[in-house]
């Protein structure tokens, strides 16, 4: 089976793309067709902050679409920006 390659949106490159869409809709489809593993990983960190910031609730409905909006963003938009407060973890 041949790997699933893409033109990255994020990062501008080609690179191995997602196994399978993450949903089952045309948005999902669209973020296959069009983000790398790597990009995908950087989405998952960055909603974990977003998530944890913002005290989301991904079961909620109105979260969820908080969510929709910001992965939009971060994929397809202008990029997604940390909440103002944040301050990152010192390593």
């Amino acid at each position: 089976m041949s790997e699933h390659k893409v033109f990255c949106v994020k990062l501008q490159k080609e690179a191995p793309g997602l196994d399978e869409p993450p949903f089952d809709t045309e948005f999902g489809r669209k973020i296959y067709d069009n983000v790398s593993q790597e990009a995908w990983n950087g989405w998952v960190e960055f909603c974990k902050m977003l998530l944890n910031e913002y005290r989301l609730n991904p079961s909620r409905r109105e979260d969820q679409e908080a969510i929709i909006k910001q992965m939009e963003q971060y994929f397809f938009g202008a990029g997604a920006a940390p909440p103002e407060q944040y301050v990152p973890p010192s390593r």
